[in-house]
Formats: C-alpha cells, sequence, structure tokens
C-alpha cells in the first residue's frame, strides 16, 4: 500500500510540475499560448498587487485557505507517518509463563519459519515475513517450487509444520498466514 501511494503522489507530483515549468518556459521562450493562460510575457507575476487584494474582503476567503492548508498538512503528516512506520515486526512478545513474558526478534522468527518451510519436499526457496501487531502477528510466506513439485502437499506440509510449530513455540492461539507458491523457472527438456 504505501509504495502504491508514494508512486502516485510522486506521478501527480512530477506530471503538475512538468506541465506547468513547461508552459512556463514555453512563455519565457515566446511560445504563444491560449488566451485563458495567466501569464502571457517574460515581465508577468504569479500574482498581480490587484490579483493579491480581490479577495482578501470577501468573508469566504480566509477560512477557505486556512482549510485548503490544513487538509494540506494533514495530508502530509499522514504520509509522513506511512513513511516512518515499518511494515515487518521488529519483535514479537511471548508469554513466558512466568507473568514477565519475553521478546522474540521478528527476523529470528521469521528465518526459524523461512528454513524449516526450505525443508518441506517440492520447495527450492522460502522466504518469510511478519507483519501485524506485537501481540497478533501474521505470516507471509513465498515459496518457490520445484518444477515436479506437489503444490498442495506442499502447502499442507508447510501449515502444518513451520507454520504450526511457530505457533506453538511463540504461545499463540492462532497465526493467520498467506501463502504464495510460485513455480521455478526452467528449461524445456529436449527430446530427441
Amino acid at each position: 500500500m504505501r509504495s502504491t501511494v508514494n508512486r502516485v503522489l510522486l506521478a501527480l507530483a512530477g506530471l503538475l510540475l512538468v506541465a506547468v515549468g513547461g508552459a512556463v518556459l514555453a512563455v519565457g521562450l515566446g511560445a504563444s499560448l491560449p488566451s485563458w493562460w495567466p501569464w502571457d510575457g517574460k515581465g508577468d507575476v504569479l500574482l498581480s498587487a490587484s490579483d493579491r487584494g480581490r479577495w482578501r474582503d470577501e468573508g469566504w476567503w480566509w477560512p477557505a485557505v486556512i482549510a485548503i492548508l490544513a487538509v494540506l498538512v494533514v495530508l502530509a503528516l499522514w504520509w509522513l507517518l506511512t513513511q516512518l512506520r515499518r511494515g515487518r515486526l521488529s519483535e514479537l512478545l511471548v508469554d513466558s509463563g512466568d507473568g514477565e513474558g519475553a521478546r522474540v526478534r521478528g527476523r529470528a522468527l521469521e528465518n526459524v519459519l523461512a528454513d524449516e518451510a526450505g525443508g518441506v519436499d517440492g520447495v527450492s526457496r522460502a522466504k518469510a515475513a511478519l507483519t501485524g501487531r506485537r501481540t497478533a502477528p501474521q505470516a507471509r510466506l513465498r515459496l518457490l517450487m520445484e518444477p515436479d513439485a506437489a503444490p498442495e502437499q506442499a502447502l499442507h506440509a508447510v501449515t502444518d509444520g513451520a507454520l504450526a510449530h511457530a505457533r506453538e513455540s511463540a504461545g499463540l492461539d492462532e497465526l493467520p498466514a498467506e501463502v504464495r507458491l510460485r513455480a521455478v523457472k526452467h528449461r524445456a527438456e529436449r527430446v530427441s
């Protein structure tokens, strides 16, 4: 989600800047623009003195300006906070039974999940990521399947093996998981 929002915002900002910059450059080079274009010469300014003073006496002007600026500030802060938020869990809270609890590094559990899932028959390579909250994690597994693997058997083995062991070792009631399977690209066998 974060990368999609970033790409869309950057694309829109880029298109706007290129369009406005190109139009200003065209005016500066002496190209003719449509009659509705606000600037038509090298000496023009963005807002003339009459344009700056035109709306000041209107009762709606300042509330509208403040509302627009407030929305822009809120959107900018939201975007900044989404950049700072981590997508993966850095640590997991585990009930140790003594009332204190323990913390397990998220990377450690991800590595164990990936290693155990990678050892399943028919799986060439596995990657794991933990997301969600520290007390309610979610797992995402990507399995690279061998050409002759049976996906259903591999999925059951990962569910009953790696995911069940991770859930039990972390003392979780449930560990929702998304498993994506992809086949290894290989050359076609030649028959002579």
